[in-house]
Formats: C-alpha cells, sequence, structure tokens
C-alpha cells in the first residue's frame, strides 16, 4: 500500500514568475554553467539549488555559508511573495510536452516509511557525498525544491480525473528555453482527492525513475528529524517528499551511452577481432547508426560506425544479466578494455541519449577511442529489475523531459 498525499504547495505566485524562476535540476549543470544559466535569468531558481553561484569560485561549493545562503533567498522570495504558500493541500497536475510528445504526472507527497519498507523500489545505488550535500540543503532551507520522479503502473481512475483536470485552466502554462512546454494544474475537488489517495493506497510498488540521491536525501532528513522529535506522529512534514509519479505507459527512457580513452592498448584490429567472441559484426560506413533493438549495439570506432548484435549463447533471462548495458560491461568493457568498475574508472564516460549521436562522433574524434551506443533501457526492465530488490549498472536509464524545480516546493516545517 502506498501513501501518496495532498500538500501545500510553495509555489511562484503567478505564471510570469513561474516562467523565470523554474530551472532544471541542480545536477545538470556544473559550477560555471549555472552561474552562466543565472546570470542570463537572475530568477532562475539555480540561485537556490546551486547557492554556491552567489560567492565566487573561492567559496567550497559545500560551505555552510552556502546552504544559509541557499535559506535567505528562499525566506526573501516568501516574504516579498515571489512564492506563495497554498492555505490547503491539493494534488497537481504537472504535464510536460517534448518534440509533440506529452506526458501527464501527479505532483504529491510520497511517505518515507513507503522508502524504507520497500513499496517505493530503487534500482540504483546513491553516493554518500551526493546525499550529503542535499541531505544539508533540504535540512537547512527547511525545503525540499526538486521533486522525485517516480513511476507507477497506470491506474484508470486517476488517469480519468487527470484528464477531467486538463481540461481547466492552467495554474502555469510555459515553454522552457529549451522548447519544452510546462503545464500545471490544481486538484481541488476533495472528492477527487480522496479517490486518488485511495487509489494510490491500492498500490503495491511505486519506482524512482530519476532522483535517486534526492529521494535519499529527503528520506534521510526525515529520519533525523524524526529523532530530534522523538514524540512525532507521523503527520508532520518531514515525514513525507516532493514527488512526481507518472504513469509507466507515458514515460521515455533514453539510451546511456558510452564512450571509452582507449583500447586497453589493442590495435584496432586486435579489438575488432576480441569483438567478434562477443557480437555479429556489421559496418554501418560513416553515416551514424542508432541501435534498431534490444540485442544490438551500434560502436564508432576511427571513423566508422557498426552494428553489434549480442551472439545468442549470451542471452540470460536475469533481470540484470540480460540487461544490454550489463552485457556490454560484462563481456566487453571489463574483460577486453578493462574496465572493472565503470563508477569509478576514468577512462570511460557515460553521455545521455539527449546528446545525440554526433556527441559521440565527437568525443572519438578528440578524447576517445570508441564509442557504443545503447538500445534504450525499457520500463519494463526497470520494474524487472526493481521488484527483484537488484541494482542496475550506473548510468542505465536518462529520462526526458527533465522536470523543473521552483515550480511547486514542499515545507518540512
Amino acid at each position: 500500500m502506498a501513501t501518496i498525499k495532498p500538500f501545500r504547495a510553495v509555489r511562484p505566485k503567478d505564471n510570469e514568475l513561474a516562467g523565470r524562476i523554474a530551472a532544471l535540476p541542480y545536477d545538470v549543470y556544473n559550477r560555471q554553467e549555472a552561474k552562466a544559466e543565472i546570470t542570463r535569468e537572475p530568477l532562475s531558481f539555480l540561485r537556490v539549488d546551486r547557492a554556491e553561484t552567489n560567492f565566487s569560485e573561492e567559496v567550497d561549493i559545500y560551505a555552510d555559508c552556502v546552504y544559509e545562503k541557499a535559506k535567505e533567498i528562499l525566506q526573501d522570495m516568501m516574504k516579498c511573495g515571489t512564492l506563495v504558500m497554498e492555505d490547503v493541500p491539493f494534488y497537481y497536475v504537472y504535464e510536460l510536452t517534448m518534440n509533440g510528445r506529452t506526458q501527464t504526472g501527479i505532483v504529491a507527497c510520497a511517505d518515507i516509511d513507503d522508502y524504507e519498507n520497500g513499496v517505493i523500489k530503487k534500482h540504483e545505488n546513491t553516493r554518500a557525498d551526493k546525499e550529503i550535500d542535499r541531505i544539508r540543503h533540504v535540512d537547512t532551507c527547511n525545503m525540499q525544491t526538486g521533486p522525485i520522479f517516480l513511476a507507477y503502473r497506470s491506474i484508470q481512475i486517476v488517469n480519468e480525473i487527470v484528464s477531467k483536470t486538463k481540461q481547466t485552466e492552467a495554474l502555469y502554462d510555459l515553454t522552457a528555453e529549451d522548447g519544452i512546454r510546462h503545464r500545471v494544474w490544481t486538484i481541488t475537488n476533495q472528492e477527487e482527492i480522496i479517490t486518488i489517495q485511495k487509489a494510490f493506497e491500492s498500490t503495491q510498488q511505486i519506482y524512482i525513475a530519476d532522483g535517486h540521491h534526492r529521494c535519499a536525501s529527503a528520506v534521510k532528513v526525515g529520519l533525523k528529524r524524526r529523532k530530534e522529535h522523538p514524540d512525532y506522529t507521523g503527520t508532520e512534514e518531514f515525514n513525507s517528499f516532493l514527488s512526481v509519479l507518472f504513469p509507466h505507459d507515458q514515460l521515455m527512457i533514453m539510451d546511456y551511452n558510452r564512450v571509452v580513452q582507449d583500447l586497453n592498448g589493442l590495435s584496432v584490429s586486435a579489438f575488432m577481432e576480441r569483438l567478434k567472441e562477443v557480437f555479429e559484426i556489421e559496418p554501418k560506413g560513416t553515416t551514424a547508426y542508432h541501435p534498431l533493438h534490444k540485442g544490438e549495439v551500434s560502436m564508432f570506432l576511427a571513423g566508422q560506425w557498426y552494428g553489434l548484435s549480442f551472439l545468442d549463447t549470451l542471452y540470460s533471462s536475469h533481470p540484470i544479466d540480460g540487461l544490454d548495458v550489463s552485457k556490454l560491461q560484462n563481456y566487453v568493457l571489463e574483460p577486453i578494455l578493462n574496465i572493472k568498475d565503470p563508477k569509478t574508472d576514468q577512462r570511460i564516460d557515460f553521455v545521455g541519449g539527449i546528446r545525440g549521436l554526433s556527441e559521440l562522433e565527437q568525443r572519438v574524434r578528440t578524447d576517445s577511442a570508441v564509442a557504443f551506443a545503447m538500445y534504450p533501457t525499457s520500463i519494463q526492465e526497470l520494474f524487472a529489475v526493481s521488484d527483484a530488490d537488484l541494482l542496475m549498472p550506473p548510468k542505465s536509464t536518462w529520462f526526458e523531459p527533465k522536470l523543473r524545480s521552483g515550480l511547486l516546493l514542499h515545507s518540512i516545517l
């Protein structure tokens, strides 16, 4: 049973401000890119989520003053009325449209106990250093600023309420610099709110699609506050975390591709000979080639593209071993290229599919020896891994479009 609750959102007071404040997630940018974005749009929510941009580069991004600055900016935005807080809890509908394709989710608060007891399932590990940063950010600001991207198996009654809500006037309707349209509606009808809450109570599993670090950090802040308030009742706001929940049949997972700096001392011809132990290889020429189905990988090497199909003998029904990214790691990256731990090896890099195959070509022409383009992991594969309480290899999924931060916030006071 999943507990998915309405909440009193902190949000921009009008559509114009929403368009200026809304920002991509904090971890999409490096420090210089975040600063450039704030220079372009001074109201960008990155000035809160990446508060180090308010200081010179000599100031460490994890310094105490950075988190205090984020809190100060948030408080100022609320004091001057740029951000307002709802009087009563609502659900929200959040629609994203990218390249003519739309996906629509419910904005709500999920329960930290559901994360702890496995109702909300993860598919990748988190890094302690990245968790600590967001723990300090949420704890200092008393605010969850970045929503967690959750997926669930589609529920008909929820779909009907969402469709009905989208026939009404939107709270926000804006198109970001990248061309993605974001629309938000409020579900205020109490009967519909109760129906949605009960519908999710019948849901056995919900899945983290994107935002594992934000999720783990929000949960740890909640657990920390429980220790600080031993008489907690479970109804306090710190017991839940900000989420957007999407039905599985509306989601798009893009490829997450790999580039490797060298061939581990092998010549191109020797490397190709080793690959014949793993793949059926078909030359594709100089025109960029993307794999067409599961079990196929495309490779850019020495100015040429190749289609690589895993040999039938490598088939596996195991949720992890059967993934294309696992096969590439187990049969190519580790035994042939000597990349034993892709999380730490500096010779491998990962390129999100949103950057296109031209990015892979550019990398091979400048700083890498070979690139592998993957067929996207499916949402069904993600569910199978999570349901088995297993973890995917790093960088297995790339979700687009990205949720914007700053549109709907959750106070944990």
